[in-house]
C-alpha cells in the first residue's frame, strides 16, 4: 500500500475536514514531484530506445539479407554484440540508467545471432536447445548488470526453453499418454527452480527485481493450471490435477503470510485455483450427461460466482490486514 491510501484511511478514521486533509497532504509531500520520477523516466526511455534499437537492427539485417554475404552477416552481428557488450560492462557502475538498456540490446542481438546461426547451418538442434543456450549465455550478463531490465526478458527466454522442451518430449502434442506425467513434473520443477532463483531471498546476489519474479510466477502458474486442465479433461483423470490444486493452494498460503505477502501473485494463484475448481465441478456434473443440463449449468454458475465472491472477500481482508500496520505508523 502506498502513502496516499494510508493517509486517506487515516483521514476517514479521524474525521478530518478538507482544510486539515489538505494540510496533511502538504506535510506528507503528496503534491510535490515524486523524488525518483526523473531517474525512472530516464531509465524507461533508455530501455524503450534499447528495445526499439535492437529490434530495428534485426529488421535492418533482414531487409539487407541479399546484399550481405554469410560472413558479412555474422561479422556484423558479432561486432555489434561485442561493442555493445563492452559498452554495457564499462558503464555498469557509472551510468546506472544506460548500462541495462545496452545490456537489453545485447540480449536481443544474442537471440538474433542464434536464430541466424540456426537458419544458416541447419544444425538439427531443437528450438528449445537454442533458447536454453541463449538463456545460459545471457545469464552472466544479467548477473553482472543486476537489473530487472535484463532479468525480465531472461525469465521469458528461460521459461520458453522449458515449454519448448516439454513440447518436444511430448511429440508436439499436449496429451496424457503413458510417461507424459514425468515430462510435466520436470517442467514444473524447472519452473519452480527459476521462480526461486528470482525470489526475494536471492536478490542481494542476483539483483533481480519484482517484475522478473512476477513474470516467472505468471508463467509457472499458467504451466500448473494448463497441465491440471489437461489432466482433468483427459479420458482417465490423473492425480496431476489434484497435485496442481495442492501446489497452487500451497503457493497461495505462502504468499498470504505476513513476511511473504504479495497481492499480485496471490490474486493470480487464487484465479488459477478458481478455474481448476470450477472446471473440476463441471466435469463432475456433466460427465454422465444423464441429468438436466440447464440445472447443472445453473449450479455450476452459482458455485463459480460464490467462489469468486469468497476469493475477492478473502483478498480484500488480507490486504486490509497487511495495510493496518502502515496506517498505524502514519497515525503515530
Amino acid at each position: 500500500m502506498d502513502l496516499r491510501l494510508a493517509l486517506y484511511q487515516w483521514v476517514g478514521l479521524h474525521g478530518l475536514n478538507a482544510a486539515q486533509q489538505a494540510r496533511l497532504e502538504e506535510l506528507a509531500g503528496l503534491g510535490a514531484e515524486p523524488p525518483a520520477l526523473a531517474r525512472r523516466m530516464r531509465q524507461g526511455l533508455a530501455v524503450l530506445a534499447a528495445g526499439l534499437g535492437g529490434f530495428g537492427l534485426i529488421l535492418w539485417l533482414a531487409a539487407n539479407w541479399g546484399s550481405l554475404g554469410r560472413f558479412g552477416r555474422f561479422g556484423l552481428l558479432e561486432a555489434l554484440l561485442l561493442l555493445l557488450g563492452i559498452a554495457a560492462c564499462s558503464l555498469g557502475r557509472r551510468r546506472a540508467a544506460l548500462a541495462p538498456a545496452l545490456g537489453l540490446m545485447v540480449l536481443l542481438l544474442q537471440g538474433g545471432l542464434f536464430a541466424y546461426f540456426g537458419q544458416t547451418y541447419q544444425t538439427g538442434a531443437d528450438p528449445w536447445q537454442l533458447f536454453a543456450l541463449w538463456a545460459l549465455l545471457a545469464l552472466p550478463l544479467a548477473l553482472g548488470l543486476r537489473s530487472d531490465v535484463l532479468w525480465t526478458p531472461w525469465a521469458l527466454v528461460a521459461m520458453t526453453a522449458v515449454s519448448l522442451w516439454a513440447a518436444n518430449r511430448l511429440g508436439h502434442a499436449w496429451h496424457f499418454a503413458p510417461g507424459a506425467w514425468q515430462v510435466y513434473l520436470l517442467s514444473w520443477g524447472f519452473s519452480f527452480a527459476l521462480l526461486l532463483a528470482l525470489a526475494a531471498p536471492l536478490r542481494p546476489w542476483t539483483g533481480a527485481g519484482v517484475w522478473s519474479w512476477r513474470l516467472a510466477l505468471s508463467l509457472a502458474v499458467f504451466n500448473l493450471g494448463f497441465t491440471g486442465l489437461l489432466s482433468l479433461f483427459s479420458q482417465q483423470l490423473s492425480p496431476i490435477y489434484l497435485l496442481a490444486l495442492g501446489l497452487l493452494g500451497l503457493g497461495a498460503w505462502l504468499l498470504s503470510r505476513p513476511h511473504g505477502f504479495e497481492v499480485y501473485g496471490l490474486s493470480l494463484l487464487t484465479l488459477a485455483l478458481n478455474v481448476l475448481l470450477v472446471c473440476g465441478l463441471g466435469r463432475l456434473l456433466l460427465q454422465d450427461r444423464h441429468g438436466d443440463p440447464v440445472g447443472e449449468f445453473f449450479i455450476l454458475t452459482l458455485v463459480a460466482a460464490g467462489l469468486l465472491a469468497l476469493s475477492v472477500k478473502w483478498l480484500l481482508g488480507l490486504s486490509r490486514r497487511h495495510e493496518a500496520p502502515l496506517v498505524q505508523g502514519v497515525a503515530q
